[in-house]
Parts: C-alpha cells; structure tokens; sequence
C-alpha cells in the first residue's frame, strides 16, 4: 500500500532565532519512499542537516523575525501488515544484551526509572517475564492513563502521569518506557505518523508516541496509548524520551501558531492533488516556546 504523509507548521519569532526540527522519515525507510521526501520553508531559508547520536535526522537553520512555514511531504511504500506479533519473544539477561542496548535501561528525563522502581515490580513482578509483561505494562498504561489533549503538558514526567492518569500519547509512551526500564527490559521513546488505516477516523491529525522494546534478538512495537497492533507506522524519531527527540527546538521564543499534519492511504495508480487532503479539523494554536522543545 501507498501512504502519504507530512506536514506545515507555522512559527513565528519576535528576532532571527536558531531552530533545530526532527521531523523526517528515518533512514531504515529511505528506499521505501516513492520520491525523495520534500523539505521546504517559507520564506526559503538556508538548512543545513546531521545526524544526532541516535541516528535521527535534524535539520538546522535560523528562523527570521516574523512567521516562518515548515512544511515536509513525502509517499511511501509500506506492507500493509500489522505490527509484529510474537508472544514468545523472550527477556534478555542484562548480561547478554547487545551494548547498544544498555542505554535504553536507564532513567532518562521523563521516565524516571528511581521512582517509579518499586511501583513497576509490584505490579509486574510476577507476570511472565518477555512478551507478556511488556503487554501487561501496556495493558495497565492505557487503562490508568485517560487520553485528554486539553490536559497536555510539556513538562509531565512518567511518574507525573502516573501519579495524575491524564496525559496524551508522549505521556502513555514515557510510562510505559519507565516501567520495562525498572523491570530491566530495554525500551525507547518512538515519535512518527500513525494514520487511521483499518480503524475509525479521529481528527485533526496529529503526531503520534509509541514504544520499541527489546525482546529476544530484536526491536518490537508497542503501543500503550491506543493498545492495538496498527498499519502503516511511519518512524520519524528515536531516543531515550522526548527530551531527545522534539519535533522543533528553538534556542530563543516562538510561538506555534499553526499545525498541520497529514497521514492517510493514497490508491496505486490514482492521480493524487499536489495539495494533501483537505483535514477535517486544523489545529491552530498560540502558544510561547522559550528556548523551548515541542
């Protein structure tokens, strides 16, 4: 299947300001795509890009006094299949797990692993340990944490959300984080698109968190905020938490005051409007950054 995705966000800066975003595909999915992915700022801008310790892609720039669009398109090629299923994945000894792994069992900014410890062998000590205590943490984030947008919080922290049960996707992902860390399971912060393919369209569209664990001699998907094995995850970013991947760092105030985000299934062989579909809500929104991360 064919799908199509991006987005045109809107900053406004009171003076020229050094932004860095974090918002293409990653690189395991370069060949999938149909066209290079586009990149573009309005006004034209000089960007220049690297690559973070996590092998994400940034791009760097100076965002001029006034509003500056940030928009990204791209159509890519995806299997259609659900997320990988494998109940008999297995934990890995600590001892046994692949160097670069063991950066994914500690505490991080927003997972802290210290005070979350005891919580997290409490009420998952004595589930099987692999596959199933990772879909036990899941099964428990998404019950305890109710999904409320008017409730975000840039700031909440993993053991905040648990201590709350409020948050949006970053904070069901971060607790979920937490908990597979203190249970000594290796688990990262995951940013990207996730349409609504094969399930009911919820709008406007926005970006979405889920988690990757390690399991047996691989990276699998988890989802704690919509809990269900979906179709067509686009990974734009990898870390330990949000702190390591914001969609957009300033070093300097801005204002977001426009976000648009689209991802959908397009036909094989359908000519397609230069211009995404239509969304059926904008987010507009106006509210200040300093030095600040999104």
């Amino acid at each position: 299947m064919l799908i199509r995705y991006g987005y045109e966000i809107t900053i406004t800066c009171n003076q020229p300001t050094a932004v860095v975003t974090l918002m293409s595909v990653q690189a395991d999915r370069l060949a999938d795509l149909v066209a290079p992915e586009s990149a573009t700022t309005t006004p034209s801008i000089p960007v220049t890009t690297y690559h973070d310790s996590y092998g994400n892609l940034c791009r760097r720039f100076v965002a001029p006094a006034g509003d500056l669009v940030l928009r990204g398109d791209a159509t890519i090629r995806d299997s259609g299949e659900p997320d990988p299923l494998n109940p008999d994945a297995a934990e890995v000894p600590v001892a046994a797990l692949p160097n670069e792994a063991l950066l994914f069992l500690l505490g991080s900014r927003y997972c802290e692993t210290d005070r979350l410890s005891q919580t997290a062998w409490d009420l998952f000590g004595n589930v099987a340990p692999g596959w199933t205590r990772v879909q036990a943490i899941c099964d428990f984030v998404h019950r305890h944490i109710t999904f409320d947008y008017l409730q975000a919080r840039a700031t909440r922290s993993a053991y905040e959300a648990y201590q709350e049960g409020i948050g949006v996707c970053r904070d069901f992902a971060h607790l979920a984080v937490a908990f597979c860390r203190c249970m000594n399971i290796p688990a990262r912060y995951v940013n990207g698109h996730l349409g609504d393919i094969g399930v009911p369209v919820v709008d406007p569209m926005d970006f979405s968190a889920w988690i990757e664990v390690y399991l047996g001699d691989r990276w699998y998907t988890f989802d704690p905020r919509n809990n269900a094995r979906r179709i067509g995850r686009i990974v734009v970013a990898r870390g330990r938490d949000a702190a390591d991947i914001p969609m957009i760092v300033s070093f300097g105030p801005h204002w977001l005051t426009k976000f648009f985000v689209w991802t959908y299934e397009v036909i094989e062989g359908v000519p397609e409007s230069d211009e995404p579909r239509p969304p059926k809500a904008v987010r507009t929104v106006g509210w200040i950054a300093p030095a600040a991360a999104i």
